[in-house]
C-alpha cells in the first residue's frame, strides 16, 4: 500500500514516564524488534502498565501499530488509553459494526431456513471507515481492533483507487463526479444530508463522508472547481477552505462499473454449473432454489449495483481465485507495522476458531442450494493465513498460552507495578450464604466510596443477581456479551464515576480492564472447574483488584480445585517478588490515579446540566439532575419532537412552543459537543492526498 506521510511524529504525552521495571521491558522489546524477531512476549503482571510499555515501544520505533484485543470492551478501553498517550496522533477503533447478528443458516433435520438478520451500528461503521482512511493517509496511526479484523473487508487497492480528489482550479464534469459517487455507494438525497450521502444544488455539490460529520461543499463554475469549503451541517458554519480534499468510498467493497458485467457473467457461469450438478444428482428442489435465489441477486446487482448478501460474491468482486484468503484490515497495514496481540492467551484461540465455525455453517447452505460454492470464500482468515499477514508481533499477557511459548524468540517480563502495589490477598469463603456475605462486603465499600466487581458463571445469574441487589437499593448494573458494544465501556465509566457501586459480569470482567476504584473482586462459585474458572481465568480475575492498595479478592468455594491452587501459587510468587522489590528500593504502594475519560462514542463532554430542562424532559431519559451526555441528546430530541407534535395537534400551542425551545437548545448543545469531532475531521483534511497503487 502507498502512504501519504504527514509530518506528525508519534509522540507520547509528556505526563508519563517509565516506572518499576517498565524501562527494562521497553528496551528489551525495542531491541527484539530491531533484531528482527518475528514473535516476542511481554509477560506482564496485571496492572504493571503493559499499555504504557506498548505505547513507548511504538514511539521509540516510530512505526504504525495494530493493537488486537479479544473483546470489544477491552478494545474500547485500550483505544481511550492510547488516545490519552498520543493526543496529537491518529488512534482509531475497529470492531464489528453489528449490534445484533443472526447469520444465515439452514437446519436440514428440521427443514428450517434461518434468514440473515442483523442490526448495524452507524457510529461503529463510521469508526471503521475512519480507521481504514487513516491507514491510507498517514503513518502516525495506531488502530485498536477486535478479532473482527480478520473478516473480509474488500480490496484495499480498489478502495484507494476509488477515492475522488477535488482540487481548486481542476476541471472535471459534475456529471462524472455524480456517477463516481454513486459507484462509491453514496446515496443521493436532495433534502437532508447524512453520512454516506450527497446532494446537488445548482453548481454546488455537497457530500457528507461516511467517517465524519463535516460536509464537503464543492462549488463549480461550469466544469471547473471554483471553491472548496468544509461546513458544519448543523450550523452551516464554514470551518475551513482547503484547496484540496479527498472523499473515500461509502463502502469497503468497491467494484468499478465497467467490471460489473464481467462479475455478473462469472457468477452466472458458476450458477449454471451448480444447477447442472444438482440436476444430475436428481436434486431438483436444490437446483430450482439456487437458480431462483441467485438470479434475484444478479438482477439487483445489475439494476442498483448491490444486493442483500452481496458479501457472498466477494471473491468475484475482489478478483480472487477460489480458496484464496479474503482481504482484511491486515491488508491495509504497512509492511513495517507492529502488531500487539493483547491478552494473547484469549485472543489467539479466538482467531484460530473463527474459520471452522464459519465454514461448517456455510457448507450446509451450499449443499442445499441456498448459496453458490463461492460463498465459502467469504470468510475469516485461517489461523495460518493470519500469521502470514501479521508483520512483527508482540504477545502481551499475564498468562501466555502454549502457542506463545512455541513461537516466541524472547520473553520480556514485567512484574513490578509503577504504583508498587503488590498482588491482592485472596480469601476463600464457603458458598453457603455467599450472597448475604457478598452484600455485607459491598456495603462496607459503599461507605468508603469504593467499587466492587462480581463475576458469575452465566448471563442469567448476572442479571438475576443484579435485580436482587437493585431491590436492596444497591446501585448496580450488569455487563455481558448481550449488552450493546458501545454501552459496555459506558457502564464501566459510570462505575468509576460512582453512578454504580457494583458491576456484575460473566467473562467480560477479566483481561485488561483498568478500574482503580475497585477494591473488591468477588468470584462466585470459584470451585466450578472449567473455562470460566480455569487457572488463567482466575489469575486474570484476581488481577482486577491489583489497581488499588486496598484491593482484595474473595473466592466463594467449598473445595480448592487444581486451578484455584495454581492461581493462588502464582499470585503468591508474584506478590513475594513485588514485596521484596519494595523493601529493597524503599518504595510505598499507592493507588493508581487515573482520570475518567470519555468513551469511544463520546468525543466531547457537554457542560450543561439537566436542571436547565424541564422535569418531563429529563424523565424521558430516566435522569434526575445528572449531566446530559452527548449520546443522550438524539434520544431526547426524538422524544421531544413527538411531544411537540402531539401538543400542537391538541392545540396546546404555548406548551408546544416551550418544547420547541428545548429542542432548539438541545440542538445547540449537540453542535457544541461536536466541536472535537469537527476538529478531528478538519485535521484529517490537511495535507496532500495521494495514494500509492499496488500492495
Amino acid at each position: 500500500m502507498g502512504f501519504v506521510t504527514y509530518d506528525h511524529r508519534l509522540a507520547l504525552a509528556q505526563d508519563f514516564s517509565p516506572k518499576g521495571d517498565q524501562a527494562t521491558a521497553i528496551a528489551g522489546l525495542v531491541d527484539g524488534l530491531d533484531s528482527g524477531y518475528r514473535f516476542q512476549t511481554l509477560l506482564g503482571a496485571t496492572g504493571t502498565g503493559k499499555t504504557y510499555t506498548m505505547a513507548s515501544v511504538i514511539e521509540r520505533t516510530q512505526r504504525p501499530a495494530l493493537i488486537l484485543a479479544h473483546n470489544k470492551t477491552l478494545a474500547a478501553q485500550l483505544c481511550q488509553e492510547f488516545r490519552a498517550f498520543f493526543p496529537e496522533n491518529a488512534v482509531q477503533y475497529f470492531i464489528s459494526y453489528y449490534d445484533y447478528y443472526q447469520p444465515e443458516a439452514y437446519v436440514p433435520g428440521a427443514d428450517l431456513y434461518i434468514e440473515k438478520d442483523s442490526s448495524t451500528n452507524e457510529e461503529i461503521e463510521r469508526l471503521r471507515h475512519a480507521a481504514t482512511h487513516t491507514l491510507l493517509e498517514r503513518r502516525d496511526v495506531i488502530v485498536v481492533a477486535s478479532v473482527s479484523c480478520i473478516y473480509g473487508l474488500g480490496s484495499p487497492t480498489e478502495y484507494a483507487e476509488a477515492v475522488v480528489t477535488f482540487e481548486t482550479g481542476n476541471t472535471i464534469a459534475l456529471d462524472e463526479v455524480l456517477k463516481k459517487l454513486t459507484q462509491m455507494q453514496f446515496a443521493r438525497n436532495a433534502l437532508t444530508l447524512e453520512r454516506g450521502s450527497f446532494r446537488v444544488r445548482g453548481d454546488t455539490l455537497e457530500i457528507q463522508p461516511k467517517d465524519e460529520e463535516i460536509v464537503t461543499r464543492v462549488e463549480f463554475f461550469g466544469d471547473q472547481i471554483e471553491r472548496i469549503r468544509l461546513v458544519d451541517p448543523l450550523t452551516q458554519e464554514v470551518l475551513d477552505e482547503p484547496t484540496k480534499v479527498s472523499v473515500f468510498p461509502a463502502t469497503h467493497y468497491v467494484t468499478p462499473l465497467e467490471r460489473m458485467d464481467d462479475v455478473i457473467g462469472l457468477i452466472r457461469a458458476e450458477l449454471d454449473a451448480q444447477e447442472a450438478m444438482f440436476v444430475a444428482q436428481g436434486r431438483l428442489l436444490e437446483a430450482q432454489r439456487i437458480r431462483q435465489r441467485t438470479e434475484f441477486d444478479l438482477e439487483m446487482m445489475k439494476e442498483v449495483g448491490f444486493c442483500n448478501g452481496i458479501e457472498n460474491y466477494s471473491r468475484y468482486f475482489d478478483g480472487r481465485a477460489p480458496g484464496t484468503a479474503p482481504y482484511t484490515l491486515l491488508d491495509f497495514l504497512p509492511s513495517d507495522a507492529i502488531v500487539f496481540i493483547d491478552e494473547s492467551h484469549q485472543t489467539l484461540p479466538q482467531v484460530r476458531a473463527m474459520f471452522n465455525g464459519d465454514r461448517s455453517r456455510k457448507s450446509v447452505l451450499v449443499d442445499y442450494g441456498f448459496r453458490l460454492p463461492s460463498a465459502l470464500d467469504n470468510r475469516p482468515l485461517k489461523f495460518e493465513e493470519f500469521l502470514e499477514r501479521v508483520p512483527q508481533v508482540v504477545y502481551v499477557s499475564a498468562t501466555p498460552g502454549p502457542f506463545e511459548a512455541e513461537t516466541q524468540s524472547q520473553v520480556v517480563e514485567q512484574i513490578i507495578r509503577p504504583t508498587y502495589i503488590v498482588d491482592p490477598e485472596v480469601d476463600i469463603r464457603p458458598t453457603k450464604g455467599q450472597i448475604d456475605d457478598l452484600i455485607n462486603e459491598i456495603q462496607k465499600r459503599v461507605v468508603l466510596g469504593q467499587r466492587t466487581l462480581v463475576t458469575t458463571l452465566t448471563k442469567k445469574m448476572a442479571e438475576d443477581l443484579t435485580g436482587y441487589l437493585q431491590d436492596l437499593a444497591v446501585k448496580v448494573n450488569y455487563i455481558h456479551s448481550n449488552v450493546n458494544s458501545l454501552d459496555r465501556p459506558e457502564i464501566l465509566r459510570d462505575l468509576r464515576l460512582g453512578i454504580y457501586d457494583v458491576v456484575v459480569g460473566v467473562n467480560l470482567l477479566r483481561e485488561g480492564l483498568d478500574l482503580p476504584e475497585v477494591t473488591l473482586v468477588a468470584i462466585l462459585d470459584a470451585d466450578k472447574e472449567g473455562f470460566l474458572r480455569s487457572e488463567t481465568s482466575l489469575i486474570q480475575t484476581i488481577g482486577r483488584a491489583a489497581r488499588n492498595v486496598d484491593g482484595r479478592v474473595i473466592m466463594y468455594a467449598d473445595v480448592i480445585t487444581g486451578s484455584m491452587q495454581r492461581a493462588l501459587d502464582e499470585t503468591s510468587r508474584r506478590r513475594a517478588t513485588q514485596v521484596r522489590y519494595n523493601e529493597e528500593h524503599g518504595t510505598e504502594p499507592v493507588t493508581i490515579k487515573k482520570m475518567v475519560r470519555e468513551t469511544v462514542r463520546s468525543y466531547d463532554a457537554v457542560e450543561e446540566v439537566a436542571s436547565q430542562y424541564s422535569a418531563e424532559t429529563m424523565e424521558k431519559l430516566g435522569k434526575d439532575g445528572s449531566p446530559i451526555r452527548v449520546e443522550d441528546i438524539p434520544i431526547l430530541i426524538a422524544a421531544l419532537e413527538k411531544d411537540m407534535k402531539d401538543l400542537a395537534k391538541s392545540m396546546e400551542f404555548e406548551k408546544a412552543a416551550k418544547v420547541r425551545d428545548e429542542i432548539h437548545s438541545l440542538r445547540e448543545m449537540a453542535g457544541i459537543a461536536g466541536t472535537a469531532q469537527r476538529d478531528i475531521g478538519r485535521e484529517k483534511r490537511k495535507g496532500p492526498k495521494r495514494f500509492g497503487r499496488g500492495r
